[in-house]
Formats: C-alpha cells, structure tokens, sequence
C-alpha cells in the first residue's frame, strides 16, 4: 500500500473516531465524559481498573461487575445509547441467578423451592427466549448492530468460531445455539454416574453449551447469549425444572436441551480465554480496532437515572410476576364431601376469576352455587398465589385479610357452606403456592 493510501486511510479512520466521540459527548451525561477507565487491546496485558466513571466511547465493554441486576441494566443502557450505527460487544458474567425471557411464565419455568433454598433471585430479562442459570461458571456474550444488518447466524457463527478457535468442534443449530459433540469429551463431570446416560443421550440430541436469545426495537437489534464454560450443572438442573403442575400459559416455554460445560472437552478453557476469542472474532468481523473498556458497578454509573430506574424495575413484583402472559391452572382434589375440579386464570400475575365443579356432591345445587360464586369473588383480582406485597411470603399468611377476612364473607351463608369455603380456598392457595 502507498504512503499516500496509508495515510488517507489514517484520515478515514481519524474523522470517523471524530464523530463517534462527538455523538458520545452530546447524548451522554457530563459525568460520564471524564475516562478514568484503563483500556487495552487484550486481557492480559490491560491496566487495573480505577474507581470512577466510564466514558463509553468504544465498540467493546467488559463488565466486571457480577450483579446481574446491573449488568442485565447496562446491557439495556448501551443497546438504547450507543451510537445506533456501530456494531458493539459487551461481555459480562453474573452472580448465581435464574433468569427467565420476557414472555414466560415464571411458574412453569423455575423451581421456586430449589431457587429459595439455594438463596437465588431470579430475574425476568428484556428480551424474548428461554430461562437460563447463570453462574460464574458462565459468560455472556451480547453482541448489539443496526438492524438493518442484523443477522442472527453471522452473529451466532462468531462466536461459534470464538469456541472452535479454543480447540472444541462447535455447531450451530436451527436455533442458533451452539452445540458440541462427544468425540473429545472428557467428561469430568459434577457427577460421573451419569456419564453413560449422557453418552447415549448425545446418540439423539448433541450438547448444548450456550443458548441464545433476542432483542429487535426501531433502529438497533441485539443477540446475546450464554456460554457455559464451568457452570455447576446440578444446581442448573435443580432450579430449571419447575415442579409439574397443570398449567396451560399462552407464554413463551423453553425447549429443555441437554447440555454440557466447555471444560468437559477442554480443562484449560477458562473465561479470559472465552472472552480473547470472541473479542478477536467481533474485531474480525466488524473490523473494530479501538480499545475494550472495562467496566464496574460504581456510584457515577449508578447515579445515572436510566441505570438506577432499571435495575430498580427488574425487582419489583410489577415486572417480575406481572408481566406473566395470559394463564390457567387446573386442579383437582377429592374431599369428603365432593370431588372438586378448580380452573383459575390469570394475567400479568393477578387472577382473572376461579371457577368449581362439583362431582359426586352431597351438597345441593344451590349451596354448590353460592360456594363457587364466594370462592370466585374471594380470587378475583388477587395476585396469582395470593401474593399481597412481596413474593417471600410464600404460603405463610396467605389467608390473613383474604378468605380470613370477615367482611368478604356474606352473612346468609351457613356454618357448612363456610367451612367448605375455606377449606376449598386453602386448597387453591396450596395449590398456587410457588
């Protein structure tokens, strides 16, 4: 190349640098102007991190924050600021946590017993898919375009390049999730036992190491994803597996899959080596030589009103429960004085009503009726397991200005009637108890 090309080259890039940090500088607060941030073009040989606020003028951020409250926030942050023509690539990891898509339900997707025994939050993300666990053992990867130019397999095939360059033969299936096969499986696994079951397993599906989910909005998409690189897979399988119940939910259902860690086919992988490979296939493919930036929870980022609004939101019961699609629950249970058949629905977490059927009932007619009509009265409008303010009630109190409330109960009824009543609205609340 001449000096001449070289050096208009050099312009090129110069102006475009320009006008990037320019847009930066007028859609960004002023305390996030200041870098305080030390950058480099690899893991190991970067700068320590300082306290203080980032300037996010670059196409790569990694986070090296664990809360995933905040990353899940951040991520949101940059997908909603950045410059929207410029491709970008944050990667991050979490603290131990379930997180659900946007569109699920979250009673047929998590083992709310496993989740608060193992002192879990679990999260509704912005975006669409299935539930994942996450865990340090895991990485995730979100790589944002404009969406003019979004393409979920070039996307997909980055980072299954990024996997293959570490030395482990990745597909990517119709879905565009990664997946292994067993050749050079290792198999250290957290419990060997079941390495036979998982062999033969792989004769009909091939493991799964990461999944991969959505976000499309006017002008800019993103892909991001998991990558499970030394996952604890028991607790992952504990918390996932919702216990059966019979629900019917107009939401989104994960495909379950089986899966496996990156360090069952290679124990040197590590999650700086996972990060090097697809930060050198994004740069690759994009052409991106700018710096990567480091990024932490800190008091300037979350002063921010954007970040602290999110992270607040992803807590609350509005956003974790009441953005449940459309529902309904059917249970049965036989009592001593009838067979008793429940249909409750619900949407966004609050009971739409709770209808009863009566089968071989000494009762009358009359009395079924009035029972039914004060057990649907006494549901409606009621957060989806009686949930009053928070959901760490669980069944505790439940009934506690509810069913126990003396004036929802109508005088005219009888002593049987109301005995029923109850005994039929605690059965409902067991039965809806997460």
């Amino acid at each position: 190349m001449s000096s001449h090309s070289l050096g208009a080259r050099r312009v090129v890039t110069r102006l475009a640098n320009l006008r990037k940090q320019d847009y930066w500088n007028r859609n960004l607060p002023t305390l996030l102007r200041t870098p305080k941030w030390g950058t480099s073009r690899n893991l190991s040989t970067r700068t320590a991190v300082e306290a203080g606020c980032v300037t996010p003028n670059s196409n790569i951020f990694i986070s090296e924050a664990t809360d995933p409250y905040f990353n899940l926030t951040l991520e949101d942050w940059l997908f909603r600021h950045a410059p929207p023509a410029e491709p970008l690539l944050l990667i991050y990891r979490d603290s131990p946590c379930v997180v659900i898509g946007r569109h699920q339900n979250p009673w047929t997707e998590v083992n709310f017993p496993a989740l608060r025994a193992a002192g879990l939050p679990f999260i509704r993300r912005r975006s669409g898919g299935g539930t994942v666990y996450h865990d340090l053992g895991n990485t995730n990867f979100s790589i944002h375009l404009p969406r003019a130019s979004f393409d979920r397999h070039k996307t997909g095939d980055i980072v299954r390049r990024a996997v293959q360059s570490l030395g482990v033969d990745a597909q990517l299936n119709d879905r565009n999730d990664i997946c292994v096969g067993n050749e050079k499986m290792i198999c250290r696994l957290e419990k060997p036992h079941i390495l036979l079951f998982m062999c033969c397993l792989y004769l009909l599906h091939p493991f799964h190491v990461s999944g991969s989910a959505y976000k499309i909005v006017n002008k800019r998409a993103y892909h991001h994803g998991t990558m499970l690189i030394s996952t604890r897979l028991d607790t992952l399988g504990d918390v996932l597996r919702a216990p059966k119940k019979n629900i019917v939910t107009k939401g989104v259902a994960s495909v379950r899959s089986p899966v496996c860690n990156l360090r069952h086919h290679s124990q040197s992988i590590s999650h700086n080596h996972f990060v090097e490979a697809v930060v050198s296939e994004f740069r690759k493919e994009y052409s991106i030589d700018n710096d990567i930036h480091y990024i932490g929870d800190t008091k300037e980022l979350r002063s921010v009103e954007y970040i602290q609004d999110g992270i607040d939101d992803l807590k609350t019961w509005e956003y974790m429960f009441g953005q449940t699609p459309e529902f309904t629950h059917h249970t049965q249970r036989t009592f001593p004085w009838a067979e008793v058949t429940a249909k409750i629905r619900s949407k966004h977490g609050v009971i739409l009503d709770c209808a009863l059927h009566f089968d071989n009932t000494h009762l009358s007619s009359l009395s079924a009726q009035k029972i039914s009509l004060l057990v649907n009265e006494l549901c409606r409008d009621q957060r989806y397991g009686f949930q009053q303010e928070t959901e760490d009630k669980h069944c505790e109190g439940g009934l506690t200005g509810f069913a126990g409330d003396p004036g929802k109960i109508p005088t005219d009824n009888n002593r049987e009637e109301l005995e029923i009543m109850l005994a039929v609205t605690r059965w409902i609340l067991e039965e809806m108890c997460y």
